[in-house]
């Protein structure tokens, strides 16, 4: 028996595909319609574009260096005119050369003396006072304590050192020539101006002594003794 409809005239068997067609041609149709834009007007006018050019000063940098300044007037030199009448001075020469007979003088210089120390002459320097000292020993003990007193004595303490407290040894030393006098007093280890001032003051006052002696001969001694300057 034959059926009473086909396939190709069946609706109902392509329901399915029509169907499927009709949901992509709508979202097709919504996905335009959000995509879709319009724009009010046509091409944007930006005007014409006016710009005035500025003209620029130039530089000058080729310029005409001023001319180079006048040369120094030329020195005029003035020669003055002298007489060339001189007078010649004759002067009178006279020779060196030594005649052979002449006489020649000869100039002794006389050395410096040695000046020994008290520890290296044999014979120590005796004090006004002390010659009846027998030994030698004595006579030393006993210049000592005679330069002492001596000192003591005639020591006049400055005033202003007084005043400001001054006070201390002061060292000198002095020269006993051959013929006894005292020279070259000098200050080895002073304190102040004042009192060591006064200290060679006092020394150069001491008397004529007996000089020391090397080998029976008179000799330059130096000595040193400290002088107590202090305040009572």
């Amino acid at each position: 028996m034959n059926p009473r409809k086909n396939f190709r005239s069946d609706l109902d068997a392509r329901k399915g595909l029509f169907l499927q067609l009709g949901l992509v041609v709508a979202l097709g149709l919504s996905w335009m319609a959000f995509e879709w834009r319009t724009y009010e007007g046509g091409l944007i006018d930006l005007g014409a574009l006016d710009a005035l050019t500025e003209e620029e000063d130039m530089l000058v940098t080729n310029r005409t260096p001023p001319p180079p300044p006048p040369p120094p007037p030329a020195t005029i030199e003035i020669f003055k005119i002298v007489d060339n009448k001189i007078d010649i001075v004759e002067l009178d020469l006279i020779s060196t050369e030594i005649d052979e007979d002449a006489t020649v003088e000869i100039m002794e210089v006389e050395a410096a003396e040695e000046v020994f120390n008290f520890v290296n002459v044999e014979n120590k320097p005796i004090f006004p006072g002390c010659e009846g000292m027998v030994t030698e020993e004595e006579r030393f003990n006993c210049f000592n304590i005679k330069t002492r007193q001596f000192i003591g004595k005639n020591f006049e303490f400055p005033e202003m050192a007084r005043q400001m407290g001054i006070q201390g040894k002061v060292w000198v030393s002095f020269i006993i020539e051959k013929d006894g006098r005292i020279a070259d007093v000098a200050v080895d280890r002073g304190v102040d101006k004042l009192l060591d001032e006064e200290a060679v003051r006092v020394v150069r006052m001491f008397p004529k002594m007996t000089p020391a002696k090397v080998g029976g001969r008179s000799v330059r001694m130096r000595y040193s003794l400290p002088i107590n300057a202090r305040l009572q």
